[in-house]
């Protein structure tokens, strides 16, 4: 896969590594990450679109090559990261491709600095502004204790079996997730989950392709799915069949056409392969 070429920004504490591909005045996408992956988790994705856009792949801060990722980890910190890089690169707007915590950050960025986003990717992530049942914020109130509690190898293999249905794709994540470490993937999943905050009639109001698989069974995001795209006045909602959490690794061929469907503003009629 050719990701273009590595630059590093430090910041913070830490030396973030991204990768920048240009094609001229091309439309630019911005890849970012679930928690514990890396910039490698869209290989799939690069290969299929980098012909017609510019492109910026990152480690966000704390993963891959982005380590150590410094005293602090917040959903705050992290989209301040990518403004800080964009204005670096002169990036003034972009269509935002977010797998999980990719799609936490790119809400933000969206809520934040709307002005700067073209589109929004959202892969297998939950709404950050969609108000929580009493139950969902029971169990969002108690996975601090309890995810501290589990010994790191049955966290690593029960969030592996979570996430991916391909082999591969879980080769993949175990040796990501190692790479980081139960404390601070603890610190990252935490931060991930404190970034929700309701947001009575908010609406990103943005082109919005919003993406999940039909076997992924964590947190909310099936269930609440069909819901938050009624709520959107410009969104496209696909269900990736043979996919979990990480639809766009486990069903990339089923992926693709439905993403690149979507960046050519064309019908998405995704078939299961």
């Amino acid at each position: 896969m050719d990701i273009g070429n590595n630059k590093v920004l430090n910041k913070d504490g830490c030396d973030i590594h991204y990768w920048i591909s240009k094609r001229g005045n091309c439309p630019w996408l911005i890849f970012l990450h679930g928690a514990g992956a890396d910039h490698e988790m869209f290989s799939e994705q690069i290969a299929a679109v980098s012909h017609n856009f510019n492109i910026l792949l990152w480690d966000a801060r704390g993963h891959g090559l982005s380590r150590p990722m410094g005293e602090h980890f917040s959903m705050t910190l992290v989209v301040d990261d990518l403004a800080t890089i964009m204005n670096k690169e002169g990036i003034e707007k972009a269509t935002f491709i977010g797998q999980s915590m990719g799609g936490n950050a790119a809400q933000e960025f969206a809520f934040y600095f709307p002005d700067r986003v073209e589109k929004l990717v959202l892969i297998d992530c939950t709404c950050n502004t969609m108000k929580l049942s009493w139950l969902e914020t029971f169990y969002l109130n108690i996975t601090p204790m309890l995810i501290r509690l589990y010994p790191w190898e049955h966290l690593v293999r029960e969030s592996v079996k979570a996430s991916a249905l391909k082999p591969d794709v879980q080769a993949y994540l175990t040796k990501t997730f190692n790479r980081i470490g139960k404390k601070d993937f603890v610190t990252i999943f935490l931060a991930t989950a404190s970034c929700l905050h309701y947001e009575k009639d908010y609406r990103i109001n943005k082109p919005l392709l919003l993406v999940y698989g039909e076997k992924d069974e964590t947190g909310n995001i099936k269930k609440i799915a069909a819901t938050w795209a009624s709520n959107e006045p410009y969104c496209t909602l696909v269900e990736i069949p043979q996919a979990s959490h990480c639809s766009n690794q486990d069903n990339p061929s089923a992926f693709n056409q439905a993403l690149i469907s979507f960046l050519s503003d064309r019908s998405i009629d995704v078939r299961e392969e």
